[in-house]
């Protein structure tokens, strides 16, 4: 049975032999003129014209003076008819390959074909090939299928070739992140990209990365969230900001999290939490509406439908209703009883925040959705502005939706005092075990002092698309990070090479 390697060393022989006929095998031009979909999708208007389309070999044929080879490119694939009498003969200068040549390509290489748009005998839409050109030589054959989840995940653009559905997944991927910019855009807000590394990195509850500055010889971290360098913004006069891309959080997998994400945060100075509450209802159905083009979703064991109407949750009603606990004056003994009687963890480290917490989540995995969690207690929120009407709530409003919160949103806090103690209890939580905890950012304290305005923000992940796609974290990104590992297979065809582990 022939083995990987013995497939590339035939196509390292044909390699050869390419190069001998003087034909460059990875040529830096192509003059393609039409995609494969336009053949077939305006095959009425161009039929009998010239055209020039460029892609991967997916089936070659050959019999006698005749050939039909399949190529494929982004938009889909089209047929190739080569009749000897009509094709070039071979050109090694040029890149050109003649009839003769053809068994020197492989399934796998990309190919470029000038000729006239056709129906074959049977019906088939075709380019008769007049000028064929090799652009690149594989090396090795793609596979035909492909199911191994580590291998599909260690070699995706193999994944994406095999698997149509894959690649289509981060099409949608991409709509999705190009809706976000979109609505924001439209409703204008202005795209501000902030710094990933940061002194002191805050805005939410994770362990950052951390690395080294060699030109200031200081350790900075991979921020967690976008929101302190935004609300910056805000302090310095942009009243609709926002910024996308990744963030870091130093913790372990999961199949809603990833240690590396995307994300997008914006801040809207003059509005509060009721007016992001409507905001993001609108933005929601617009997104995953242009996204997936339905707002009807069948999750797992959840039917969602986005065009209903939200439900309105409050947070301490919710948990005293589950649980008979009182948020604000329970003890941490009474919290942790719940957690053991609800067979959920209870750590060394436990505090009451974290253990409440943990009680919401445990509700939370049940909840179809749409709904608004909203009241949440201030000692959750430390960034939070506090209800009015109850200082021990904060103005924030979450959505939950299949079991996830998808999403986050505040009345931001733009009391200087209230923050910086806000920020030393977060800071006497670290202090005591708590590596999740924010840290103290003095300069954010120092900006508030400056004054910010009333504002709105934000926040939502690609964990948004992950859930309305129906797909794990690792899944709905196109390359997952996964521990370093060579195969024998690698091993024995890169012998020279040092694969260190």
């Amino acid at each position: 049975m022939a083995t990987l390697q013995d497939y590339r060393n035939e196509r390292l022989r044909k390699l050869d032999e390419l190069k001998a006929l003087g034909v460059n095998p990875y040529p830096a031009e192509s003059h393609r003129t039409h995609m494969t979909n336009d053949i077939s999708a305006g095959f009425d208007e161009l039929q009998g014209q010239t055209v020039t389309v460029a892609g991967r070999v997916m089936s070659l044929r050959k019999f006698g003076k005749l050939a039909f080879i399949v190529v494929k490119d982004f938009s889909g694939q089209v047929q190739l008819f080569l009749h000897a009498g009509d094709v070039v003969e071979c050109d090694g200068a040029k890149g050109i390959l003649g009839m003769k040549e053809l068994p020197l390509l492989d399934t796998g290489d990309f190919i470029e074909a000038t000729g006239t748009v056709i129906k074959t005998q049977t019906g088939e839409i075709s380019v008769g090939v007049q000028t064929l050109r090799l652009l690149t030589k594989a090396l090795r054959p793609m596979p035909t299928e492909l199911t191994h989840k580590e291998e599909r995940l260690r070699r995706r653009y193999v994944d994406m070739n095999v698997n149509q559905s894959v690649r289509d997944r981060f099409v949608r991927r991409s709509k999705f992140w190009q809706a976000t910019r979109d609505y924001l855009n439209q409703n204008d807000f202005i795209e501000v990209n902030i710094p990933v590394l940061e002194h002191t990195t805050g805005g939410a509850d994770a362990n950052p990365f951390v690395t080294h500055m060699d030109a200031l010889d200081q350790d900075f971290y991979l921020r967690i969230s976008h929101e302190l360098p935004l609300k910056r913004l805000v302090g310095a006069g942009f009243e609709k900001v926002y910024d996308l891309g990744p963030r870091f959080r130093n913790e372990g997998y999961t199949d809603e999290h990833l240690p590396e994400h995307i994300a997008m945060e914006w801040y809207w100075a003059y509005a509060n939490w009721q007016d992001g509450m409507k905001f993001m209802e609108a933005m929601y159905k617009d997104v995953l509406q242009k996204t997936f083009g339905t707002l009807q979703f069948k999750l797992g064991k959840f039917d969602i439908d986005m065009n209903g109407e939200w439900e309105v949750w409050d947070y301490e009603t919710i948990i005293r209703e589950r649980y008979g606990i009182d948020v604000y004056n329970s003890s941490l003994e009474d919290v942790k009883k719940a957690l053991a009687d609800n067979k959920l963890e209870v750590e060394q480290t436990e505090n009451r925040a974290r253990g409440i917490d943990k009680l919401w989540k445990n509700i939370r995995k049940d909840v179809a959705g749409p709904v608004w969690l909203i009241n949440t207690p201030k000692f959750i929120s430390p960034l939070s502005k506090s209800n009015p009407d109850n200082d021990q709530t904060v103005q924030r409003f979450q959505p939950v939706m299949a079991g996830s919160e998808l999403g986050n949103g505040f009345s931001e806090l733009n009391d200087p005092i209230d923050q910086l103690n806000r920020f030393v209890e977060q800071q006497n939580m670290r202090e005591a075990g708590d590596d999740e905890a924010m840290m103290l950012d003095i300069d954010y304290v120092e900006m508030l002092e400056y004054g910010m305005p009333p504002a709105c923000g934000w926040g939502w992940s690609e964990r948004v698309f992950w859930i309305f796609e129906g797909v794990t974290a690792r899944e709905g990104v196109p390359f997952p990070q996964l521990r370093v590992e060579y195969d024998e297979t690698t091993r024995a065809i890169y012998p020279d090479v040092k694969l260190d582990d």
